[in-house]
């Protein structure tokens, strides 16, 4: 059996390609209004959900409705939908490029941080000389890389470049997805369609500025490569150029493992899923992807490795604990709590819908089998780690390939065999064309487009629900770099979290002290008695090194949305540390305060 894939296309007509670049161009329009008609300072714990205008979810529906018909009607030409993928990546991952003056997110940020200093270090640095942050230089392949961009660049910072990388690695994921797609079927419906769902679903944010970012599309890359070229027929081909692909898994196997600690496993689980079936029984891309990967843990980031290693093993099995959210991570407000379910709806729903494609498609039951297993394989990782709260973020992350094939099969027509639609043609062309062409406008045409259209609509509050926490205004990002500018080697920076821009700046020669990362007893003591608190965890600073408090927007906006203390007791801590004549006022602006520790005088109050 097979499915509609080995059937000979209709060819389009003159005028078939008018309707998709009429509507094409409408949402793109629409969506260009929209962003100019934005404003960004409405932003609120809905995150960018309020704050767009109306105009933004015309434009994706319609940009949905034309991509739909265009992409079940075999007359239009291949290349619409590509056209239309296009599209909702843009209107999907560029849009906060455009909406916001500065880079989103503090870890991006952060990465920014770390190739700043291996441009300023020269090299790779040990524990002993940038402690905790170490572990970036034992896997340095990204930063590395970005580095010699930035260079090639002549820019002075990632940050220049690093809010458009949403958009470019979500555009790096689409030659794999459609290599792996293309595998098990021809038919552009359904590659499509789950191209479409693949990156509607993909809400989790790991497409930022990130080592994650690029070994995700290195992981696709490698699972295309092997489920193309390492197959029984394709092996059956001759060995020379299989040992051509070997050398390219290779390659990528390397950028993966030198680049990020998770990916690997994550690849070694799903090729040894992959080796379960007799289709792809063939060793040489498990056992090549684990010698590398232990190679590299036992050499450069054995480091790391020895000190993790009790937490590691003391995770392993225990399930519950991996999948629990921890102190700070829970969801406080109503827009939290909502844009949070949202996301758990939309990966529900592209989850359900997989499950009725597996049952009701049974051709690709067994054409996809690789990709059922593919998609299950990252589950038992739950029992190996929490990985910081994550695992279930990036379980579903590594699913979504496979899930989104599925999904795709179950809101399109059953797969017929050859046989039946050749017994259609005998049966007269015409006859049947009339039932065919209503069957083709009715129940099955609006109720998965009404699915497509709920799920792509759910990307943007899963998907931008936290902005309020992750965008720094550009008053924020002012007063963090004139801290920065002006703090001497040896001093210390005391926040209530990590969440602002530049929170990493210089940390091979400043130290951070997060509070809220502390024992709830103390942070009970600080909100209690706070400039007298922070002042004796200040006081240890020698000169010329000087202590400072810096409270921000983001801050305070992360600490309240993520359950740990709210905006009134921040402020409280705030103003007790503005009334001590233990601090002075160095900086201020609407985006926050900055307080500078006098190393003599003054009464404690």
């Amino acid at each position: 059996m097979t499915d509609l894939s080995d059937l000979t296309p209709v060819r389009s007509g003159r005028g078939a390609p008018v309707r998709p670049a009429a509507l094409l161009l409408v949402a793109l329009v629409l969506w260009a209004y929209a962003v100019r008609h934005t404003d960004v300072s409405r932003l609120d714990d809905y995150g960018l959900l309020s704050a767009l205008h109306p105009a933004f979810w015309a434009g994706l529906a319609v940009l949905t409705t034309g991509f739909w018909f265009t992409v079940r009607d075999p007359r239009r030409a291949g290349a619409w939908p590509a056209a239309y993928v296009l599209g909702l990546l843009v209107m999907e991952r560029a849009t906060q490029a455009v909406l916001y003056p500065t880079p989103l997110y503090a870890w991006a940020w952060k990465h920014e941080a770390v190739i700043d200093h291996l441009l300023t270090a020269g090299g790779l640095q040990t524990a002993d000389q940038v402690g905790d942050m170490a572990v970036y230089d034992q896997w340095p392949g990204f930063f590395a890389a970005q580095a010699a961009l930035q260079r090639l660049l002549g820019v002075d910072s990632a940050a220049m470049f690093m809010a458009w990388w949403p958009l470019v690695s979500s555009l790096m994921l689409l030659l794999p997805l459609l290599l792996i797609y293309r595998t098990f079927t021809e038919d552009r419906r359904l590659i499509w369609t789950a191209v479409w769902l693949f990156y509607v679903a993909n809400w989790v944010g790991q497409d930022y500025f990130s080592p994650q970012s690029v070994a995700y599309a290195l992981h696709l890359g490698v699972l295309a490569v092997v489920l193309r070229r390492f197959g029984r027929s394709a092996v059956r081909r001759g060995q020379p150029r299989q040992a051509v692909w070997t050398v390219v898994l290779t390659v990528m196997i390397v950028a993966i493992v030198i680049s990020h600690q998770l990916t690997p496993g994550m690849l070694v689980v799903c090729l040894l899923a992959l080796c379960l079936s007799r289709r792809y029984r063939d060793w040489v891309p498990v056992v090549t992807t684990v010698v590398i990967f232990l190679a590299w843990c036992l050499t450069a980031a054995l480091p790391f490795l020895s000190a993790a290693m009790p937490d590691m093993i003391r995770s392993i099995g225990d399930v519950g604990a991996n999948v629990e959210t921890g102190y700070g991570a829970t969801p406080t407000g109503a827009g939290a709590v909502a844009t949070s379910w949202a996301a758990r709806l939309l990966s529900g729903s592209v989850l359900l819908l997989a499950a009725v494609g597996v049952w009701r498609q049974r051709v690709l039951r067994h054409r996809a089998w690789p990709l059922l297993l593919i998609a299950a394989a990252p589950l038992p990782m739950f029992a190996a780690s929490s990985y910081g709260s994550e695992m279930i973020f990036r379980v579903l992350l590594f699913m979504l390939p496979g899930a989104a094939f599925f999904a795709a099969a179950a809101l399109l027509p059953k797969v017929r065999t050859l046989a039946a639609d050749a017994a259609a043609q005998e049966a007269g062309r015409r006859q049947t064309a009339g039932p065919a062409e209503r069957r083709r406008w009715g129940i099955g045409t609006w109720v998965p487009l009404a699915a497509l259209l709920g799920t792509t609509l759910a990307f943007v509050p899963a998907y931008s629900g936290k902005d309020l926490i992750n965008y720094f205004p550009p008053q924020e990002v002012a007063l963090v770099r004139q801290l920065f500018d002006q703090a001497p080697d040896g001093s210390l920076v005391v926040a209530a979290n990590r969440n602002y821009p530049d929170a990493y700046a210089s940390y091979w020669n400043v130290d951070h002290y997060w509070f809220l990362d502390d024992g709830r007893s103390h942070v009970d003591r600080i909100v209690r008695r706070p400039a007298a608190t922070l002042a004796r965890d200040m006081a240890g600073v020698e000169r010329p090194g000087r202590a400072y408090f810096l409270l921000t927007q983001g801050q305070l906006a992360n600490s309240e949305m993520n359950g740990q203390l709210d905006e009134a007791q921040l402020r409280r801590i705030q103003r007790s540390v503005a009334a001590s004549p233990r601090f002075r006022l160095v900086a201020e602006n609407s985006a926050g305060w900055l307080y500078e520790l006098k190393q003599s005088g003054g009464a404690e109050r």
